[in-house]
């Protein structure tokens, strides 16, 4: 719980069609019921969504800190890896570990199950060509989501019209993530890090995001798995 200490909402800025906005412009009536779920598809993908992340985490720390003097408590909130899980993602608070959840790439079924079960209301999803959802009529009653939006693991996703500025306090929890990917050899570390270089004004890093509709975002889950991704190739 080391951000409940370090990080306060007003370390964070957005822009919403290019004018100054709220955090509650960007996810309305986000509330201490909500759940945040962020789907993954490169290893450290979810990188490209930190301030978001770190932002809603900390107006979870917000309402825990208005609450009592003192807390132990994580959100729950859950980070959906969909091929091999490659974590930890702990410094940006997605904790326990089991909060990082793997799921096989070209299941989509699967995926809007996992994210159900969890109760996700709303919803990150890193960018891919859009798929066309054949989900069971049973998963699809189950939804919850009530708001979603693309971003890119690079922090530059298409079409973007949401800005999210954090602070050099979240760029280092990031960069301990980089650090602890072990999977991944000292190559792969040493592009997210550029990745994550370019990225900053000043000392601070601006990531895009798009807002989507939810038909568009179970579009973007049911993406096609990447060739050799897919179970089974």
């Amino acid at each position: 719980m080391h951000s409940s200490e370090e990080l306060t909402s007003d370390m964070f800025a957005f822009t919403v069609d290019d004018r100054p906005a709220d955090f509650a412009a960007v996810f309305p009536d986000f509330g201490e019921r909500d759940r945040l779920g962020i789907v993954a598809r490169s290893p450290g993908g979810g990188l490209g969504a930190s301030a978001l992340i770190g932002a809603t985490i900390t107006a979870f720390y917000d309402r825990e800190r208005a609450r009592v003097e003192q807390f132990f408590r994580y959100p729950d909130y859950y980070l959906f890896h969909v091929g091999a899980p490659v974590g930890p993602y702990g410094m940006l608070d997605i904790w326990p570990e089991h909060k990082e959840v793997a799921v096989p790439a070209g299941e989509p079924e699967a995926l809007l199950r996992a994210i159900n079960d969890r109760a996700i209301t709303h919803l990150l999803i890193e960018d891919a060509p859009p798929g066309t959802p054949t989900f069971e009529r049973a998963t699809i009653a189950s939804v919850g989501l009530r708001a979603a939006l693309a971003y890119a693991a690079d922090g530059r996703v298409r079409g973007r019209d949401v800005r999210a500025t954090g602070n050099p306090a979240l760029e280092r929890y990031v960069g301990a993530v980089i650090d602890a990917l072990e999977p991944l050899g000292e190559g792969e570390r040493a592009r997210l890090r550029a990745e994550r270089a370019r990225l900053l004004d000043g000392d601070v890093p601006v990531e895009w995001y798009r807002r989507l509709t939810v038909a568009e975002a179970l579009a973007l889950l049911a993406a096609p798995a990447p060739m050799g991704e897919a179970r089974g190739q």
